[in-house]
């Protein structure tokens, strides 16, 4: 850090952590030499990069692939309403940039794979999570073990958070913990199960708070403890974790010595924007309005939570929530037609391989959901 030093406005800038005996000159310093990879930001991008922006580290570099969308901005306070449709990267560089002039920010439009990754990572110190899937937890997490980097955690759904630093030097990493991903549709992704708008600024900050002590090197890091938040009861609990010796990347015979197609692995997408590849079953809003004017129309099924129909639904739909669908397939006909709808077509398009594999062969989904159904079929429908 020889060639490190603070000007004169940085001085008064950081003054009141110059003051922290535990952060000093020095520590400051540090800050201004770390450079770290932020994947994501959203919900918990967005305190992550406002928080460690705000502190003086000196490199960021944020890599995320969406738009500025309105449905972001319940949550995602790095952006805002005059910025609808922007790069979420160029977005939130331009936010932390007003915050703090003296650091550098790397915005990159990309999706992170394992093809890029380690080019992204190469010259950072630290790896962050501030993303909402499997794919890139197992990605950020073998990347982190492979290169003995720090691995900085959080998750968010509804009203719970958890958080976690997992660096195999010194212990567990999260394949240690989550040796495999949970089912494809068993854990519903904020898009589709929804999340406390105040939940994503409690874990970012906490996240935040241990990329910091991670830099600084105080404290003590959440090396080997996994912290879990209930925003409905304000309550922590902390669970401690141990190394696993068959963990398949960082035990004592790993299997996973580089790193491999983590959207295969997880059964799932990294990128959560509802879309997928055409299928037999596919059934447009149109077609399926032509088919609700028929004599023997098809039956309708929505899939999605009750409290989602309080916004809107289809008249004469039969509800059965995607979790509950597969104890009621008894009760339905098997020589009736059925459409299957929810709110963009994740959950149905689980819903129809769950009927199909129920011996279900008259089954179609609603493309692209009721929202679609509203932008093509009825515009005095509410969109969310």
């Amino acid at each position: 850090m020889e060639n490190i030093d603070l000007s004169r406005e940085e001085v008064l800038r950081y003054s009141r952590h110059l003051m922290i005996p535990e952060v000093g000159l020095e520590g400051q310093r540090k800050l201004k030499a770390a450079s770290v990879l932020l994947v994501g930001s959203g919900g918990l991008g967005s305190p992550i990069a406002l928080y460690l922006a705000a502190a003086g580290v000196g490199h960021i570099r944020m890599v995320d692939y969406d738009v500025v969308d309105s449905t972001n901005l319940q949550r995602q306070v790095i952006h805002s309403t005059s910025r609808l449709g922007a790069l979420k990267v160029e977005s939130a560089r331009q936010q932390m940039l007003d915050l703090n002039p003296y650091i550098q920010v790397d915005a990159v439009n990309d999706i992170l794979t394992a093809q890029n990754a380690a080019q992204l990572a190469d010259d950072c110190d630290i790896l962050v999570d501030g993303s909402d899937n499997f794919p890139t937890r197992y990605l950020l997490n073998d990347l982190a073990v492979l290169t003995g980097k720090p691995y900085v955690y959080g998750s968010i759904f509804r009203f719970e958070g958890q958080v976690s630093v997992f660096d195999a030097r010194h212990g567990p990493c999260y394949r240690c913990l989550f040796p495999e991903p949970p089912p494809p549709g068993l854990v519903p992704s904020c898009a589709e199960g929804g999340v406390f708008g105040v939940l994503p600024g409690t874990i970012g900050t906490l996240q935040a708070t241990e990329v910091i002590k991670l830099i600084l090197g105080v404290g003590e890091p959440m090396i080997g403890k996994l912290l879990l938040y209930d925003a409905l009861d304000t309550s922590f609990q902390t669970v401690k974790l141990r190394k696993n010796p068959a963990c398949k990347v960082c035990g004592e015979a790993p299997t996973v010595t580089q790193l491999i197609d983590y959207e295969a692995f997880c059964g799932v997408p990294a990128r959560d924007d509802h879309h997928h590849a055409a299928t037999p079953w596919d059934t447009s809003p149109i077609e399926v309005n032509a088919l609700m004017k028929m004599k023997e129309a098809p039956i309708l099924i929505d899939v999605r939570e009750p409290v989602e129909q309080q916004i809107s639904t289809l008249p004469g739909a039969l509800s059965l929530p995607l979790g509950q669908l597969s104890q009621h397939l008894k009760e339905l006909d098997p020589a009736r037609e059925y459409v299957l709808f929810c709110r963009t077509g994740v959950r149905s398009m689980q819903a129809l391989q769950i009927m199909l594999s129920g011996g279900f062969s008259h089954v179609h989904h609603l493309q692209g959901g009721i929202n679609a159904w509203g932008q093509t079929i009825d515009p005095t429908m509410l969109q969310y």
